[in-house]
């Protein structure tokens, strides 16, 4: 079984997590978060009269 490594072994696979961890964190900065528009809120107006 390929889990029973990791649960024989907690300590690699915690160290396993942090690299993730890192390795998204490292990554999150090189995302190109500027060619995607700004997002507003939808705006809902309702016009109602009575006589």
């Amino acid at each position: 079984m390929f889990s029973r490594y990791f649960i024989d072994r907690p300590i690699f696979a915690f160290v396993i997590s942090i690299v993730i961890v890192l390795a998204g964190l490292a990554s999150m900065r090189s995302l190109p978060i500027a060619q995607y528009p700004q997002i507003s809120p939808p705006v809902v107006n309702v016009t109602a009269m009575y006589p």
